[in-house]
């Protein structure tokens, strides 16, 4: 039987005619060397090819009385781990983080993923001896001050979103967004709510929205987008009326995947109250917000905030992530375990269940070192400094959009939040795919913007610029893609595409046949006559 949800999601991706493999014979500008460096650009070998199987790097005193403690635990056969000194090891490193792009090098236009300067003062304060190596297990009379410090954060982000309650313990946006959807569903079952399993999720929503709807139990409805990219209100208002009764509640991005502000949220609130569901706002962008709207002011019930996004901790990497969920007094007394509560001068953890919380999302209490970020960047700024954070962010991605409108297509009209988004108009007929576009950008020494998303829009660039970038910094970044953009505009003429078909040049690496590093990800290192080889399966 045809999925039909893959079989819509190939048909999206398909629709963005997104070409995966290289094109062949793109020639190297620069010689070959003997060494395959290339001046400070130093060959990074794999690990296996550099170190000794049979050595280590590290001189292990023997065990007292000449027996080892591993008894039948001790190896048989060479570990299989390549052996390297200490300058080996450091140097195949920074080599290797000498070939990757980072926000201490460059702007990082990623739209949707807040890639912004983290205040090295967060990363002091997160090192403190009694913030960096205080443990879960302690006991509560020792780690006063780190429930103070997750106390204090718990006051501002309720204080910043006009919400009654947090709880901290989300690790990151999705564990978020599941926290604020199980605390509505243990609402609704308390309630004896159980005909209320639909749950609408507009167009313009996340994409991990719909799949943690489904994950608590609920049916996803898609809700569409308007010519304007925000939530179709009519389509919405349609889909309540057929049948109240069975709604749950919505999902909804705000400001959306498509850097805009949901203008009817509002009435949106109001229509699914009416119909006796809940209001979860999906808070991945609120960094777009703070200090100038908060969330319990537009209706919502629940939403999640990425610490490691609004409040500078670094993102990327796998994590560390942070996710808290605020809630509204409708759903507080549901709110997961444990949290702290402040028990005279002291403060102490509550940890076992009453009849309403819906139990606990992890085994301890969440992320200190990024509420220690959180906290510092909070108080380092104060209010005027959050907002004006806010400000520049929306301001710096408005001047990229308006900057860029006449040689590229801005998706949507009218002023946009914190990202601009374009799509792929500009490059009709010139033989340049959005693909190309974004591998020529890393030849101009950038990380391309986030490509082909949203979905909604056909050949997506989206760009976040922050407020972590200068006018000068914007400018050149500008001047650059300007410069792409005309330089594709003018193979609609000439038929000349071949900076972008062979892009990337200048990279440490070519472009890679993305289908097949998909598909055959899997490397494995085999021992053939005394040399190593990589045989892929």
């Amino acid at each position: 039987m045809t999925d039909p949800v893959n079989t819509q999601l190939r048909s999206a991706l398909n629709n963005q005619g997104r070409p995966t493999r290289p094109v062949k014979n793109a020639a190297s500008v620069a010689p070959v060397t003997a060494s395959g460096s290339y001046a400070l650009d130093q060959q990074a070998k794999l690990i296996f090819e550099i170190g000794d199987l049979e050595t280590t790097g590290v001189d292990l005193p023997e065990p007292k009385g000449g027996k080892s403690r591993l008894g039948t635990h001790a190896r048989k056969a060479p570990i299989g781990l390549p052996g390297l000194s200490e300058p080996e090891t450091m140097r195949h490193y920074v080599r290797l983080s000498q070939k990757n792009y980072a926000i201490d090098l460059g702007v990082y236009p990623l739209g949707s993923c807040t890639m912004k300067h983290n205040p090295r003062l967060n990363e002091k304060v997160a090192r403190m001896p009694g913030f960096a190596d205080v443990h879960p297990l302690q006991p509560v009379s020792t780690v006063q001050g780190a429930l103070e410090l997750m106390s204090e954060l718990s006051h501002w982000l309720m204080t910043l979103c006009n919400m009654p309650a947090v709880a901290l313990t989300p690790k990151a946006g999705a564990h978020g967004e599941l926290c604020g959807m199980m605390a509505i569903r243990a609402r609704l079952l308390a309630d004896g709510q159980t005909q209320r399993t639909r749950v609408l999720v507009p167009e313009s929503a996340h994409g991990t929205n719909p799949a943690t709807a489904v994950q608590c139990g609920f049916t996803v409805d898609q809700i569409p987008a308007s010519g304007n990219g925000r939530v179709d209100l009519d389509a919405l208002k349609a889909r309540i009326d057929s049948n109240p009764d069975d709604v749950a509640g919505i999902m909804l991005t705000n400001p959306n995947t498509c850097g805009l502000f949901e203008r009817d949220i509002i009435e949106i609130a109001d229509a699914i109250h009416a119909a006796g569901g809940y209001f979860y706002c999906d808070g991945a962008n609120f960094n777009a917000l703070v200090g100038r709207v908060r969330p319990g002011d537009l209706g919502v019930d629940a939403m999640h905030i990425n610490l490691h996004k609004t409040f500078s901790t670094p993102h990327g990497g796998g994590g560390p992530g942070s996710g808290p969920t605020v809630l509204s007094e409708a759903l507080m007394d549901y709110a997961p375990l444990p949290y702290v509560v402040k028990d005279g001068e002291s403060f102490t953890l509550v940890e076992n269940a009453d009849d309403k919380s819906f139990g606990r999302m992890c085994a301890f209490h969440g992320q200190m070192g990024m509420y220690t970020r959180a906290l510092t960047y909070m108080m380092s700024h104060g209010a005027d400094g959050l907002k004006q954070a806010t400000e520049d962010a929306v301001l710096n991605a408005n001047y990229v959009q308006a900057s860029l409108s006449d040689v590229m297509t801005p998706a949507f009209g009218g002023v946009c939040m914190h990202e601009a988004l374009f799509d792929d108009r500009f490059l009709k007929d010139t033989g340049v795919e959005t693909i190309d576009f974004a591998k020529a950008m890393i030849d101009e020494g950038y990380h391309p913007m986030t490509m082909y998303f949203p979905l909604v829009v056909h050949g997506a660039m989206l760009i976040e610029p922050t407020e972590s970038e200068s006018k000068q910094e914007l400018d050149r970044f500008i001047g650059s893609v300007r410069h792409l953009a005309e330089r594709a505009q003018e193979a609609r003429e000439t038929g000349d595409t071949d900076m972008f078909k062979q892009a990337p040049v200048y990279a440490p690496m070519r472009r890679l046949d993305e289908t097949q590093a998909a598909r055959k990800p899997v490397l494995r290192w085999i021992k053939t006559n005394e040399d190593l080889k990589l045989i892929s399966f």
